[in-house]
């Protein structure tokens, strides 16, 4: 079984954001993206290195993971790349897997693409703003894999693919944790980034790249082309982020453990490449 986490009691700081009316404007102005683009030129910048040891020392950063490299600026530590070996891809064509390292909600999409997070109900369409599209994915599933502060921020295509070309959607930058989704529509809030992948195994699968708050930067590799499993495909810059993969109905039967957590309020720990799920068969 794999392990499982429960909504964590969230920091004194967001809890004023989030649920006191004094913190509304401050949280205005701090999900706006003026802020989050200052923000990013100084973790861009040389100066931000400072804060490299601190972090890792405060977030329990197993540093021996990753590849030794001088960090010219924070965001290059954000970003940083894992050894390889420690993030093998499930090869079998038949193993749908995870794009990212994440903590994995799953929702099942009713007959209109509708689904609920934390009392909110959410549909493909106010997701894509793309009806047409939406409606590809009824009856589908909805894999939200959210990202924290610790995490590694890079992803990968989940299967071959020819992809489509990227698709970025303006809006704000809220925190993605939990408090944060209790209160406001954060996935179709929050600037976005989406494509349509035409996989070998699964169908059209449409991956869509949330950002978050203070910075959240959304920077794909690639535009249309054709790309292979375990690939990188982008990277998200400092801020905890979320990846929500679209598949549509009879193409992905998910490891029956994921539903279930959800139901009883628990997110479910998964790394980049690991087998969540295989290809429907009738």
């Amino acid at each position: 079984m794999r392990e499982k986490y429960k909504e964590p009691t969230p920091p004194k700081s967001l809890r004023f954001l989030y649920r006191s009316r004094l913190g509304a404007p401050l949280l205005r102005l701090l999900s706006g993206r003026v802020i989050s683009k200052i923000v990013g030129k100084y973790l861009d910048g040389r100066l931000s290195r400072r804060r490299i040891k601190k972090y890792v020392k405060n977030n329990g950063i197993d540093m021996s993971q990753y590849i030794s490299e001088d960090y010219r600026s924070f965001n290059a530590f954000f970003t940083r790349r894992i050894r390889p070996e420690l993030r093998p891809f499930a090869e079998a064509s038949e193993a749908f897997v995870s794009p990212c390292d994440a903590k994995l909600s799953l929702y099942k999409l009713d007959s209109d693409s509708t689904f609920e997070v934390k009392g909110f109900r959410y549909t493909a369409e106010t997701l894509l703003k793309n009806s047409e599209l939406a409606k590809k994915y009824e009856g589908g599933y909805c894999f939200v894999f959210r990202l924290a502060v610790s995490d590694y921020h890079r992803y990968f295509y989940l299967d071959n693919c020819e992809k489509e070309n990227n698709v970025f959607i303006k809006g704000r930058l809220h925190t993605v944790q939990p408090v944060a989704l209790e209160r406001r529509r954060v996935f179709a809030e929050n600037c976005r980034e989406y494509t349509v992948m035409h996989t070998e195994n699964f169908g059209d699968v449409t991956q869509i790249e949330v950002g978050a708050m203070m910075v959240g930067r959304i920077v794909n590799n690639h535009n249309a082309g054709r790309y292979s499993r375990g690939e990188e495909k982008g990277r998200f810059e400092f801020g905890g982020s979320t990846i929500v993969v679209l598949v549509e109905r009879d193409k992905v039967v998910p490891d029956s453990e994921f539903l279930q957590n959800t139901a009883d309020g628990y997110e479910t720990a998964v790394l980049c490449g690991e087998r969540i799920g295989t290809k429907y068969s009738e």
